[in-house]
């Protein structure tokens, strides 16, 4: 005899989120069992799913539930809510590019002034260098809403980070970053003054003073890492960037900078990149 019972509805597709639990409160601080609560965007900072920004639009977009529920602009959660993102999010966060800059004197690094252009208009494919070997192709839509992450005077050359990604950004600059940016300072004792062999007449206690001990506009600066290169270079691993920071450093020490180039930031290095020219950070790279 036939079964003649309905056949049973497919199984439902798994919704197209990803999930990301809160991460335990640390020892000796407030939990969510004290009722600890914090900003929407924030906690999805912290957990690394994007930046504020990012995550602000994704909660305008609704591609965000909390404990299942849609997410709604400015919301307080708990250290321990569940938070789920749509797969769109995703998608879209892969479509970012970082790309890193070997940025010429003459340029700043954000917003054009006093006539001088951002480094951002040598992003072009023309610019591109040659061994960049990123399957990425290039595409105008890779310049909406690309910034630097961190600062590169327009005196100076080197490494220059541009991002679209949040995530990016707040690892390299956020408030609470300790990337280290290593930098080649060429000096002279002065302005005009003797660079043949600066290393054998400048006070050792003066060096001591570089790696330690500076302030700049009322604040004392972290720790750095200051070595001689060779007698007329220092080498300088820094892990603040504040304006004009090594130029006014040096300053305080009786030392000009004649020449400076920004090396690396955090695990990438500048390498080959020629002066002018750019590339595409590698899925491989991270900072």
């Amino acid at each position: 005899m036939a079964d003649s019972s309905p056949p049973k509805p497919p199984a439902p597709k798994p919704p197209a989120v990803r999930i990301r639990a809160a991460a335990a409160a640390p020892a000796g601080t407030l939990g969510a069992s004290t009722g600890t609560t914090v900003r929407l965007n924030k906690r999805m900072a912290e957990l690394g799913l994007c930046s504020r920004r990012e995550a602000d639009d994704w909660i305008i977009k609704g591609w965000v539930r909390v404990n299942g529920a849609p997410a709604v602009m400015g919301q307080p959660v708990a250290l321990d809510a569940r938070i789920e993102v749509d797969r769109q999010a995703e998608q879209q966060q892969r479509q970012q590019v970082t790309i890193l800059i070997n940025k010429p004197v003459g340029y700043v690094s954000g917003q054009a002034e006093d006539g001088h252009e951002p480094a951002v208009v040598l992003v072009q494919p023309q610019n591109r260098w040659r061994e960049c070997n990123s399957r990425m192709r290039w595409g105008h839509e890779q310049l909406r809403g690309l910034a630097p992450a961190g600062r590169l005077d327009i005196d100076s050359i080197g490494l220059l980070v541009l991002t679209q990604d949040g995530r990016v950004a707040r690892q390299l600059i956020g408030e609470d970053s300790l990337m280290e940016k290593e930098y080649l300072v060429r000096v002279s004792l002065g302005v005009g003054g003797e660079s043949s062999n600066v290393q054998a007449v400048f006070p050792p206690e003066k060096l001591a003073l570089l790696n330690h001990g500076l302030s700049l506009d009322g604040q004392a600066l972290r720790p750095a890492k200051v070595s001689w290169q060779n007698p007329e270079q220092l080498r300088f691993v820094l892990t603040e960037g504040k304006k004009r920071q090594i130029r006014r450093m040096c300053e305080q020490v009786g030392l000009f900078v004649t020449g400076l180039k920004r090396v690396r930031i955090g695990r990438v290095n500048l390498g080959h990149l020629p002066v002018g020219q750019w590339r595409y950070l590698m899925p491989h790279e991270s900072f």
